[in-house]
């Protein structure tokens, strides 16, 4: 596990959480949008809670046994939880990956039993779990990490991290303190961005909504592509519907479906408010395709890409779907 600097725009909420390190909370929840570094942030400080020699900043120093094992993978102290760790070798060959693991099941909060009843390999020393995304807790594992955090061992930490917060139980969110990770302004995530060699920086993250570490990981395939379905879905009623389908077909459905459900997003904002997030470079056509929208039309359109999206992992034929859909958007306009 190698771990990555803070981000610019966490340095402050860094500062408040490690002013008092030796009184820290037994519980802490990392909630914000997605791709703005809180995975990260959770394993740096974890990292920097656990290192025998952190620096005057507080941060782990990266020498020391504790933080050799960190980069190993095997630190004795500290675990790390998603779902990601329920796929067998079994079951990502029959499935061929076209089913993806969203949740984190009881067995994985009860596994940390003997971890909890442990001591740590230093005297008094902390012991820590990261559990991402925290509202991929099934009922039963929610129920679990409950009785855990009602009556917390001595000297364990649990950090959990999460893209929508409001799916965790409210029992599990009043035991923890909760930190709001910030969104970095445009401007900061840019310059990050650019030093990090990414090219047409700005129309990327406008397309992530403002994160940027989704757009920095955005292929090139991946940004033409975006680019080229704006352009046909900027056509409205007379988009190509087969031509859309053979660009989005290699992306994968729950990219092009992800793709067209924030293009539905800015026709649907700009229809109130004349504004656009997710494709200021296309504000202009988003603003003309307004003026033909039907309404009802687009509600009606963005249930059905709700529920193209909770099957865009089922293994069915995708190019007929995508046409399906692109066929309906063309009929949201007059």
């Amino acid at each position: 596990m190698i771990v990555k600097k803070l981000y610019p725009w966490q340095i402050d909420v860094w500062h408040h959480l490690i002013a008092d390190r030796n009184r820290f909370p037994h519980a802490l929840l990392l909630r914000g949008q997605s791709g703005i570094g809180k995975l990260d942030f959770a394993i740096s400080l974890s990292q920097a809670l656990l290192c025998e020699e952190a620096d005057s900043q507080s941060e782990a120093c990266g020498k020391c046994p504790s933080c050799g094992w960190f980069e190993q993978d095997n630190h004795p102290d500290f675990r790390l939880l998603s779902p990601e760790q329920t796929a067998s070798k079994d079951d990502e060959e029959t499935t061929k990956s076209t089913k993806k693991k969203t949740q984190i099941v009881v067995d994985q909060i009860r596994g940390l039993s003997d971890f909890l009843t442990l001591s740590s390999h230093k005297s008094n020393g902390m012991r820590i779990v990261v559990i991402h995304p925290a509202e991929g807790l099934n009922a039963a594992a929610a129920n679990s990490l409950l009785k855990m955090l009602e009556e917390p061992p001595p000297n364990v930490v649990f950090i959990l991290v999460a893209h929508q917060a409001q799916k965790i139980l409210p029992t599990i969110m009043s035991r923890c303190q909760k930190i709001d990770m910030p969104v970095p302004s445009k401007e900061v995530a840019l310059t990050w961005m650019r030093e990090e060699g990414v090219d047409n920086a700005e129309a990327l993250l406008d397309y992530a909504g403002g994160s940027p570490l989704l757009a920095a990981c955005e292929t090139e395939d991946g940004a033409l592509a975006s680019i080229e379905i704006c352009k046909l879905l900027s056509l409205g009623s007379k988009s190509d519907v087969f031509q859309l389908s053979s660009v989005c077909l290699p992306l994968g459905m729950e990219n092009a479906v992800n793709a067209l459900q924030k293009w539905c997003y800015d026709l649907f904002l700009c229809h109130f408010t004349q504004k656009v997030r997710y494709h200021q470079s296309h504000q202009s056509a988003v603003q003309k395709l307004c003026t033909q929208l039907k309404l009802m039309a687009l509600m009606d359109f963005q249930k059905t890409l709700g529920d193209a999206k909770k099957s865009a992992t089922h293994p069915l034929n995708n190019e007929l779907q995508l046409e399906r859909l692109f066929l309906h958007y063309t009929q949201i306009f007059k």
